[in-house]
Parts: structure tokens; sequence; C-alpha cells
């Protein structure tokens, strides 16, 4: 073999090798985006007052919350019991939002949405479609704010509450965990999650 055609198969054998690595790391990125509920909260504008309202907004629903996690153990319970308090939540926010003076409009729904790469305290979640309960505060054009309900990352209080690590494999824990050790690996996925999004949406 010359040495033409041996540089060419060390570098199909690296390509491969990088290919294999990414699939496993997407698959893992799969799995955690379907063990995670989130809570997404939208402004009504960019404006400082509509800003201040969505946190307002914010905390009512994290109050309200609070105890809805004991006991959980799973995303899919999570989201059951969500839905079952969907009205006392909407109840609350709109009722927030007129004891700070407003009378916007709010919609509560639980959705699968679509994030980029995020990060939370020293969590980053791949981009990609999560299950989410969502409050849009009249038109929803202003900047989001985000949280992880499942598991209770953002609520307070909660009774032996599930961490990440007991919800997630030990792989999947070290991908969220790891930081700048996977950031191009979230760069490329968020990549390949964006054009997946800009497709189902445009069809």
């Amino acid at each position: 073999m010359n040495f033409k055609r041996l540089l060419m198969a060390l570098s199909m054998g690296f390509v491969i090798a990088v290919l294999c690595s990414m699939a496993s790391f997407s698959q893992q990125c799969q799995n955690i985006r379907e063990s995670v509920f989130r809570l997404h909260v939208l402004a009504n504008s960019d404006s400082q007052e509509d800003q201040a309202l969505k946190l307002r907004v914010r905390d009512r629903i994290l109050l309200e919350s609070e105890h809805l996690m004991d006991g959980v153990s799973s995303r899919e319970q999570a989201e059951q019991i969500v839905k079952q308090h969907l009205p006392e939540l909407e109840a609350a926010a709109k009722d927030e939002i007129q004891r700070q003076g407003y009378d916007y409009p709010v919609e509560i729904r639980l959705e699968n949405t679509y994030f980029n790469t995020r990060q939370y305290d020293t969590v980053t979640l791949p981009a990609g479609q999560y299950d989410a309960l969502r409050v849009l505060i009249g038109s929803g054009e202003g900047h989001n704010w985000w949280c992880v309900m499942f598991p209770p990352m953002c609520l307070p209080a909660a009774e032996d509450p599930k961490q990440i690590e007991d919800v997630l494999s030990p792989q999947e824990t070290d991908i969220v965990e790891g930081g700048e050790q996977y950031e191009v690996k979230f760069k490329v996925v968020e990549w390949f999650e964006e054009i997946q999004n800009y497709i189902q949406n445009w069809l």
C-alpha cells in the first residue's frame, strides 16, 4: 500500500470513528430530552415592564407548583400531574397579572417545543424538542425564561426530589455535567436539530 492509499485509509477510519461517536452522543442526547420536563415562560415583549411581569408570573407559577413533583419518579408522571393542574396554574397566572395591574391574556399549555442548547447552573441540556409547560403572556414576543420542572431543579421545597443523576444514566449525566468537554458535540447536535426543526416547520 502506497503512502497516498494509507493516508486515505487512515482518514476514512477517522471519519467513521467520529461519525460513530456522534451517533452514540446523539442517541444519549435524545434520551436526555425524553427524561426531562421543562417550564417555559414567554413575556409579552422585551420592555422593562413586561420582562418584570414575566418574572412575577414565573415566581407565582413556581410557588403554585412547589409540591407537584413530590414523589414523582419519571417525566411521564410529572407531565400527567401538571396536566391535571393546568386550570389552577392558569388561574394563578391570570391572578398575578391582574395583581400587577395588567390585563394581558395568558395561556398555559403542555407542548413539545424546540429549545437551543441551554445551561442551567452546572447542567447543560442539548438542543432539540422537549416536553414543556409553556406559559404565554400576551403576545409572547418577549425574551423567555426557562427551567427544569422534572427533575425539579427550580421548584422550592420539594420533598425527597429526584436529582438529575437519578433520572439519567451515568453516561448521560456525564454529558449534561461535562461542561466545555462536550461543547463541540453540543454545537454539532444543535446544528443538526436546528436544520431538522426548520424542515419540520417548513413542511
